[in-house]
């Protein structure tokens, strides 16, 4: 009987995509629903499983919580990519990594959820709706305004071509943006500086590594419009926390629409969770029926291919 660990299920879902009773004789599920404590805790926990699903960069799989996981052989991760997770110590272990595919529109979708929440004073708006108020604020149109992309990837591009029929200008930086396909989206690409100086909302769509942590710092801030808003769907260590909040506190910019944060869950007394001109969300971009369908039956088959000693989508 192989002994699964299926962590961060914070939705208590995994039954709803996998039918448990039909691996009963071959897989034994635990699932956790709640983050550890610490890797303490972590380590206890999981001592005795041979296997973990994981949902990308929730619980760190570091090296050594895999020092103290005897048992464990398989790990199996959301997404093609996890940098939470000791690759180099996974190898010296011999423990077989996996990833899934995901899809990348859930993330542009959130992005446009967050620009169309903040333009339109939404929270706000919803907040005064159930205690009886009605119209107490003024919105912004997207029409004519300037979208800066930092990032124009996959989701950067989706984000753009969004924004492109909402009648804006759209912009973009990255140290390797393609030109070719910036000019074939019709978006116009610009300095990082001047990216910052011009845009009215300016949205993070570039993979977390060394280049980009704390790519936007008080810095940055200065050099944005105080009527400027940002917007990070990608990775919280992209911007520096604290920096983007004193800007907010001080009025340096508009607002910052987030779903991602250096410390996930966010802690509930962090100060982002206390300003008026942030709208948050729980790191949901990804988080959708299709997604999690594609997760879980992929871990499972990865799973069940590793057994059989042909792993798929291997990831070390």
């Amino acid at each position: 009987m192989i002994k699964v660990a299926v962590l961060d299920d914070y939705q208590n879902i995994f039954a709803e995509f996998i039918d448990i009773e039909k691996y009963k004789d071959k897989y034994e599920f635990t699932i956790f629903n709640e983050p550890f404590v610490n890797e303490s805790e972590a380590s206890i926990a999981l001592e005795k499983f041979d296997a973990l699903f994981i949902m990308r960069e929730r619980t760190p799989i570091t090296g050594s919580l895999i020092e103290n996981m005897k048992n464990l052989k398989y790990i199996m991760t959301s997404g093609m990519r996890n940098k939470s997770i000791d690759l180099e110590k996974t190898k010296e272990r011999k423990i077989v990594v996996c990833g899934t595919d995901i899809n990348s529109n859930p993330a542009a979708e959130i992005t446009w959820a967050l620009i169309l929440g903040l333009m339109r004073n939404m929270k706000q708006e919803i907040d005064n709706m159930f205690q009886g108020y009605w119209q107490n604020t003024v919105g912004l149109e997207l029409k004519g305004k300037i979208l800066g992309l930092i990032g124009l990837g996959k989701i950067g591009s989706q984000v753009a071509t969004i924004g492109k029929a909402f009648g804006m200008e759209v912009v973009a930086w990255s140290e390797n943006l393609n030109l070719s396909h910036a000019n074939k989206l019709g978006v116009l690409p610009m300095s990082k500086e001047e990216l910052l100086k011009q845009s009215d909302i300016i949205s993070l769509h570039v993979v977390l590594g060394d280049r980009y942590k704390n790519l936007i710092t008080e810095k940055e801030f200065k050099m944005m419009k105080k009527t400027s808003f940002l917007i990070n769907t990608s990775r919280g260590p992209i911007v520096k926390e604290k920096d983007l909040v004193k800007a907010l506190e001080d009025d340096d910019i508009a607002g910052a629409g987030l779903d991602v944060y250096d410390v996930e869950p966010l802690p509930q007394d962090h100060k982002l969770r206390f300003l008026s001109n942030t709208l948050l969300m729980p790191h949901i971009g990804f988080v959708t029926e299709e997604n999690y369908s594609i997760f879980f039956s992929q871990m499972l088959e990865n799973l069940e291919s590793c057994l059989q000693g042909k792993p798929k989508r291997p990831l070390n």
